[in-house]
């Protein structure tokens, strides 16, 4: 093959290439809008009705689930328990009693993986193992998926449609970080200088010492109360939704 030709192909390959501006527009097609326009993934619902969505990631937890619910209870609170299924299996008793009073019950995968380094097949065994431990402890199935870490792909979102799931992460602006242990007071401003409506709150229940976050909820349940907001489930928030399109339908 002589100089010339060997030009010629290096020159026409790289016009097929694609650019750098559109790699990156690539990349930017599957960012939050996409999904959100699509229904595909819900951060929080716009609403002119006075209703927050409080969740609860990684338990159940024989201490501090307990805790959190006995104080939903005094201020007539719903919440959405995103749980570990391993966890289901260690302490049924829980979830049967966060059944039992009305809080509404998701899943967020049988051992909480890094999903980055997990496939889409092992994903959907996850999801499928929550499920079955949940309904063995409280013939309930399950609708709404949340993912450790709150990562999203386009292969995430398949699996969820495909085992019946809508992925639901958190207001951006409502990550209270009470993992970290950043303090009560930190928790607690997080959650009522952003309060808005339609917000989902993101808490955990497991993970550590949650003191930090039962006490954080001692302050922000009266005080969101009297400001005229009621604690609802994120379905029940979801209904008030129209456009958002149910899980795993187009």
């Amino acid at each position: 093959m002589n100089k010339q030709l060997l030009s010629w192909i290096l020159l026409i390959g790289l016009f097929l290439l694609p650019s750098q501006t559109e790699i990156v527009m690539a990349k930017k097609e599957k960012d939050r809008d996409y999904y959100e326009t699509r229904g595909e993934i819900v951060w929080e619902v716009p609403t002119n009705k006075k209703v927050i969505a409080l969740t609860f990631d990684d338990g159940p937890d024989p201490v501090y689930t307990r805790q959190i619910a006995e104080l939903l209870k005094q201020y007539e609170a719903k919440a959405t328990f995103f749980v570990v299924g391993s966890r289901v299996k260690a302490y049924p008793g829980v979830i049967q009693q966060l059944a039992k009073e009305k809080h509404e019950l998701a899943n967020h995968t049988y051992t909480h993986p890094d999903l980055r380094r997990i496939s889409p097949d092992k994903l959907q065994e996850e999801v499928v193992a929550t499920q079955q431990e949940i309904f063995r402890s409280t013939n309930i199935m399950t609708h709404l998926f949340r993912p450790p870490g709150g990562y999203y792909s386009e292969s995430l979102v398949d699996v969820a449609k495909k085992s019946g799931y809508l992925v639901v992460l958190w207001s951006w602006h409502q990550d209270t970080r009470d993992w970290s242990d950043p303090g009560v007071k930190k928790i607690v401003n997080k959650v009522l200088k952003n309060a808005r409506n339609g917000d989902i709150v993101l808490f955990h229940d497991y993970g550590g010492n949650r003191k930090q976050t039962v006490d954080a909820l001692r302050e922000i349940l009266p005080e969101l109360q009297k400001r005229g907001y009621q604690f609802i489930t994120v379905s029940e928030m979801m209904k008030l939704y129209d456009n958002t399109k149910k899980a795993g339908k187009d």
